[in-house]
């Protein structure tokens, strides 16, 4: 009966340790909060720091260009000069995993064509208070995108 209880017990600690093995503690896999990130990116005004387009860096297109995420929606860059508007939203891709990977950036520019290559749903890289690195894989050349926001 002993033989039993212990082959029982061991079992039962093998399957825990296994079980607590397999959770991660990636930040990728914590909940996140649109809001949150809603509201750090309207807090300031933003530059592009990157933008590589399928293995182009095309990051001199936006130099000199600043970001304004407005609470509305509405997209605004300018260098001084030269003034575009655009849109802008963070959607839950899946709702029933919030967790970062699942976070879609989407960024919508009419004209002109430089910033119309901006228009996509990024999937979020990563996200700090004053860094937003995101990441696009083509679905139809299969290119890789990415673009990074720094704050100002």
């Amino acid at each position: 009966m002993k033989s039993i209880f212990y082959k029982i017990a061991l079992i039962f600690l093998v399957l825990s340790v296994s079980l607590y093995s397999c959770s991660s503690n990636s930040s990728d896999n914590l909940p996140m909060d649109t809001t949150q990130i809603e509201e750090n990116v309207q807090n300031s005004t933003w530059r592009i720091t990157k933008f590589i387009d399928s293995d182009n860096d095309e990051t001199n297109h936006y130099t000199g260009f600043n970001f304004t995420f407005e609470d509305n929606g509405i997209l605004t860059t300018t260098n001084g000069t030269n003034t575009y508007q655009g849109n802008w939203s963070i959607t839950d891709s899946n709702s029933n995993d919030d967790s970062l990977n699942d976070l879609d950036f989407n960024i919508f520019f009419s004209v002109p064509s430089d910033f119309e290559e901006l228009s996509d749903d990024w999937d979020f890289i990563s996200q700090t208070s004053s860094k937003i690195e995101l990441i696009d894989i083509s679905g139809g050349n299969g290119g890789t995108d990415y673009l990074t926001f720094e704050k100002n």
